[in-house]
């Protein structure tokens, strides 16, 4: 199976969704070259990453940033995995994450299954978020085939839950793409370990690309987007700033990997249930 490139556009998120859009617009044009297959954003890439934004950020299926996805997608001829974005659908708003083709058409989406509320202290630092007092949570794993390997989607918080990407492996995907917005405190202690297990849990690849850090912002994103093989070694990462990540990801290392370490293959469900 050939290898596949993909580019991860951490960005600086700010309060103007016009200036967020230019600057997507802005990185995009750092790939180019690269010529990815695929290219995934962070989550609420639109939107401070605030409860109190959500509702006014919102869109439907043909509002502005869709828009701007699509023609992004065709320009630059990438399937496109749109971070996520505040979805309001009928009064109803879901951090949902928009996938399109190189076409620039809608092959799938994924709505947050697991919505982040949460108090944690930890010395001085403090981070409480309760996102289910604006949104709603969808009900679904989320796998889709594209023209070049079936690919998974979740969004951030979903990540800590092992059933989901154990779902989405059963279900075919062979990439797992994760937009998320991890913070300073649960960043530096899980981000990596939390996206290593899941690829190696599951021998597959794993791309989990978060927004840049914004000091301004109440909620601090900790950045730090990377690409993990199925062996869980990180291929590559960022820091905090707003930046891209040009991974190649050598496809045959899945069979490999499953043929030599048949994880998979030895699971015995009848002991799990």
């Amino acid at each position: 199976m050939k290898n596949v490139r993909v580019s991860m556009l951490q960005l600086d998120v700010s309060e103007r969704k016009e200036r967020n859009l230019s600057n997507l617009t802005e990185q995009m044009k750092r790939i180019r070259d690269f010529s990815p297959d695929f290219t995934v954003l962070g989550e609420m890439f639109n939107c401070p990453y605030d409860i109190s934004c959500f509702k006014a950020f919102s869109e439907t299926e043909d509002g502005i940033t869709l828009k701007y996805l699509s023609s992004l997608a065709k320009e630059y001829s990438t399937v496109l995995i749109g971070g996520s974005i505040p979805e309001n659908d009928d009064g109803k708003i879901f951090n949902t994450s928009f996938v399109l083709s190189k076409e620039g058409k809608i092959i799938g989406k994924h709505r947050k299954v697991h919505l982040f509320d949460v108090n944690i202290r930890r010395e001085n630092h403090e981070v409480t978020f309760k996102e289910s007092m604006v949104l709603s949570p969808g009900n679904s794993a989320t796998v889709i085939d594209t023209d070049i390997c079936p690919i998974g989607v979740c969004i951030c918080y979903d990540a800590r839950f092992p059933e989901l990407t154990r779902k989405m492996a059963l279900m075919g995907a062979q990439i797992v793409f994760i937009p998320a917005a991890f913070n300073s405190i649960t960043g530096p202690a899980h981000w990596e370990l939390t996206m290593r297990s899941r690829a190696l849990d599951n021998q597959l690849f794993v791309c989990a690309c978060s927004t840049a850090l914004n000091s301004s912002f109440t909620y601090h994103s900790y950045g730090h987007s990377m690409a993990i093989d199925p062996w869980g070694k990180v291929l590559g990462s960022l820091e905090y700033e707003n930046g891209v990540l040009n991974i190649e990801l050598e496809m045959d290392l899945i069979s490999e990997i499953r043929s030599k370490l048949p994880l998979l293959k030895h699971r015995r469900e009848e002991v799990y249930l």
